[in-house]
């Protein structure tokens, strides 16, 4: 049994690779009376959210801009200036106290001075302009800070735009804000700092990861892993497919593509290498798995919650987990196929009865997953997001309780209470700086011209339009969070897309995926990179054989606008059942075409045909479907009989 053992990353491995990869994660150590003073912070941050989402939100102003205020302070107080002040981040800088009493000012100000503010109906005061350029300045900090520096160059050059607009050449000219009303939109609107971004991160996001934290103290990560290899872990190349199953569970609890490829890539990609995959395969299944965590309902990615306030309509979020099932499962189904054919094509086996965990002790904990379920069967009877998140974490308490080894203790609750707090704060911030991007986009209209100019220069036609739109979300979510990623492509280019008569959610569906694949997409692949940290393999290698495996996620999103039915948009029952299978089938015979190999190695012809008929497959027209099925049958029958063929020839040879 020592013998078996797999040797995994450390804690302290594991968070040196968090803070290298994931900005969000790189915080002071702190310690003595100033740790406490933050983590009262904290926990008060994530009362007066509790309070709010139990009683009541406060007006939109109030609600928004007290999350604003604790956000600021904690970031300034947790996140160093620079990386170099990590190595001496145990002490808080004598400015940075100053900078979190002034965003503690900046997130009172509301609070106190509603009643004037609301009288005086945009005519502002020198001291609301000082406030409101205070606001502005110490959120583009803050997002450098716990977000990185892309989103907040990206944030800085809308508001240069804002300023210049008569300077600016051709269609992107504009009459232009003078600083005062720049100001006053920024922070004294609903339309900017305050705006509907920061507003769902004061309410939807914000509670679903304090559900998410309360799940971790139940241990439900490591039984993730013990589920995963119970399942998996006896198949084919089974830790790759441990890694797939263990991941998608673990979108549920994380956020970020980057963290769920450490926690879990830590246990999984060390099993990987030592059954026989090579580093940089292993960390690929590991960054294409992790990433597809945010794809996987019924918890996604933040910018879900985005998408409910950003279509509007009526469409509620059980709506965008409902769409986005078909797609996540015919992602993971691509994943699944092509680690497995690898595994057969270099002759891996699975884990042996020693490497497994006792099942019945893993499946005695299956009720680790009920909170789970609740969030589904509460979203499905129309309970509000707000309130199925309260639930849900009520549901964890007292399904924690059930056994000794997994109950939740008062102290387990309260650290439960600051780690949500901790990791909404990045969110929070990248959240408020998106919001400044919208409003200079409302203010001047820039989403329409470039919608148009994007229409323009795709000739009119849909295919060369989704092909900028994914360009442009691949590069703005490379090192930018989904959140702000979705929110410019949102208002940028999904336009663009509705325009040629895309329906919202299938345009906006469409963005919301590149802008997640972006972190397994080279040059800049957050995602792999930490995975090849973990695997010591080559980082852009990592993210090619990334982006290999998560091929479905680049043609998918082109699938479900040309046919809404993959997002069971106007389709009957048995439509849905028939785009699915057909679609799997058509991930199976991509996976085949990628790896080469099927039940025996492809021929090259094989390959250059499967690739077509799984298109064909996805597709869910009725003609492209009967034709890539008919190509399907031929390349499997080619298969099974050359196969048996050959069996019966070496039978002989060796009799």
């Amino acid at each position: 049994m020592e013998q078996n053992k797999v040797e995994t990353l450390s804690a302290e491995q594991q968070q040196e690779l968090l803070e290298k990869y994931d900005p969000e994660s790189a915080t002071r150590k702190l310690g003595g009376p100033v740790y406490w003073i933050v983590f009262m912070m904290l926990l008060s941050f994530s009362l007066f959210q509790l309070y709010t989402g139990i009683f009541g939100v406060l007006t939109a102003q109030l609600q928004r801009s007290i999350h604003l205020g604790f956000a600021l302070a904690l970031v300034f107080l947790l996140f160093p200036a620079s990386k170099k002040l990590r190595k001496k981040n145990h002490k808080i800088a004598w400015y940075d106290v100053i900078l979190a009493i002034l965003g503690i000012i900046v997130g009172a100000y509301w609070p106190i001075k509603i009643q004037e503010l609301v009288m005086r109906v945009g005519r502002l005061t020198d001291l609301d302009f000082y406030v409101g350029l205070l606001a502005i300045i110490l959120v583009l900090e803050a997002t450098r800070r716990a977000v990185g520096l892309p989103i907040t160059i990206i944030a800085g050059s809308f508001l240069a735009y804002a300023l210049f607009g008569p300077y600016m050449p051709g269609f992107l000219a504009h009459r232009g804000l003078d600083l005062e009303r720049l100001v006053q939109t920024m922070f004294y609107t609903t339309e900017g700092i305050l705006g509907t971004p920061i507003g769902v991160s004061a309410t939807f996001i914000f509670l679903f990861l304090l559900f998410g934290a309360f799940l971790v103290k139940t241990g439900v990560g490591q039984y993730f892993n013990d589920l995963a290899v119970s399942i998996a872990g006896k198949r084919t190349g089974g830790p790759a497919k441990v890694a797939i199953f263990s991941s998608a569970l673990q979108g549920t609890i994380s956020g970020s593509s980057v963290a769920n490829v450490v926690t879990s890539g830590a246990f999984t990609i060390p099993m990987m290498k030592k059954l026989g995959y090579k580093k940089e395969f292993a960390g690929a299944v590991e960054a294409a798995a992790s990433t597809g965590g945010q794809l996987m309902p019924p918890i996604m990615g933040a910018a879900a919650f985005l998408m409910v306030e950003f279509i509007g309509g009526g469409i509620s979020y059980w709506d965008i987990a409902k769409a986005a099932t078909i797609p996540a499962l015919l992602y993971f189904t691509g994943i699944w196929v092509m680690t497995h054919f690898e595994a057969k094509r270099i002759g891996l086996r699975g884990l042996s009865d020693e490497e497994m965990p006792n099942r019945k002790e893993v499946f005695k904990k299956i009720y680790l997953l009920m909170p789970i379920f609740a969030v589904i069967i509460l979203l499905m009877t129309g309970m509000s997001v707000m309130r199925a998140a309260l639930w849900s974490i009520l549901i964890t308490i007292l399904v924690s309780a059930i056994r000794k080894d997994t109950r939740i203790s008062f102290w387990d609750m309260i650290q439960a209470l600051v780690d949500g707090a901790r990791s909404a704060l990045g969110v929070a911030v990248a959240t408020a700086a998106a919001g400044m991007i919208v409003g200079v986009v409302t203010k001047t209209g820039l989403g329409l011209k470039l919608a148009n100019s994007l229409v323009d220069l795709a000739g009119g036609a849909l295919i060369p339009t989704l092909m900028l739109t994914m360009l442009a979300a691949i590069v703005l979510g490379m090192g930018s969070p989904t959140t702000a990623n979705y929110v410019i492509t949102s208002t940028i280019a999904a336009p663009a897309i509705i325009l040629l008569g895309v329906p919202d959610l299938s345009a906006h569906l469409f963005v919301f995926y590149f802008g997640i694949i972006a972190d397994i997409t080279p040059p800049v692949a957050l995602a792999a990179f930490a995975a090849s940290g973990v695997s010591g393999g080559e980082p852009i290698r990592t993210g090619v054989n990334s982006a290999k495996l998560a091929i479905a996620a680049f043609i998918i999103p082109y699938a479900f606008v040309l046919s809404p039915e993959l997002l069971m948009i106007d389709a009957t029952f048995m439509q849905i059942i028939w785009v699915t299978v057909t679609a799997i089938c058509g991930m199976l015979v991509i996976g085949a075409g990628v790896i080469g190999y099927w039940f025996r190695k492809l021929l090259v012809v094989e390959r250059l045909v499967a690739i077509p008929a799984g298109l064909l497959l996805i597709d869910p027209n009725g003609h492209t479907d009967l034709y890539g099925l008919a190509i399907f049958i031929v390349l499997l029958l080619l298969q099974i009989f050359i196969k048996k063929d050959k069996e019966q020839k070496q039978n002989v040879q060796t009799n």
